[in-house]
């Protein structure tokens, strides 16, 4: 099983903790939100960048995204380069605003210190983008987050391309994608976990000098 598969085995035999209270809020330094769509039957999709990218983190530093918050899983990381917490909205993609403003606003995290992980169609696929501010292209999760805090947030866009011939993008974005499709997917989501702990680490530009290239 590829290491995203395992990934995903290990979040689905996890242990769910209902309305969990966070401690030590104050300590807090960057709220990372990898969006996508809750369910079985998205997990696997185009969608689901961000819930990908948000489980790859969270592993590389041992942590569970199995706590209940704000309509949203979520772990705590606190380690000597990183605290956050990062978050995967289970309000459906196109309401993740009111999740992540749950978050920002408990864990007094300024907007500027928001990570939104996401899928990009305006990108081929494989090619990131890493920005702050700026509009939606369309992305309507991004479009809820911006709507209810404001648009000044990080955002690692993933590169998912459009569907071939015209029409066809809902079922680009929400149909699963097979074995060979997700283990040709798997160093895309490893790049974007990378960047995201770059950002962490080195502050934006740093990492947009590094990241902003062709896969």
């Amino acid at each position: 099983m590829s290491r995203i598969g395992n990934l995903f085995e290990r979040f689905r035999s996890a242990p769910r903790v209902v309305d969990e209270t966070p401690p030590h809020h104050d300590e807090i330094r960057w709220v990372i939100a990898g969006l996508g769509n809750p369910g079985e039957q998205y997990r696997r999709s185009r969608h689901n960048a961000g819930f990908m990218v948000a489980a790859r983190v969270a592993a590389s530093y041992r942590a569970d995204l199995t706590r209940r918050k704000f309509n949203g899983l979520y772990g705590e990381v606190r380690d000597s380069g990183l605290n956050a917490i990062i978050v995967m909205p289970q309000t459906f993609y196109n309401r993740s605003g009111e999740s992540v403003s749950g978050f920002l606003g408990y864990f007094k995290v300024p907007l500027e210190r928001l990570i939104v992980v996401h899928d990009e169609m305006d990108l081929p696929i494989g090619q990131l983008r890493l920005k702050q501010g700026g509009g939606d292209a369309g992305n309507r999760g991004v479009r809820s987050i911006a709507q209810t805090l404001g648009a000044n947030f990080i955002r690692v866009r993933i590169g998912i391309g459009h569907p071939d011939g015209p029409g066809g993008d809902i079922d680009h974005v929400i149909k699963p994608l097979s074995g060979s499709e997700l283990s040709a997917f798997e160093p895309v989501v490893e790049r974007a976990a990378e960047a995201v702990i770059a950002i962490t680490h080195d502050g934006l530009e740093r990492a947009m000098n590094q990241y902003n290239q062709r896969s």
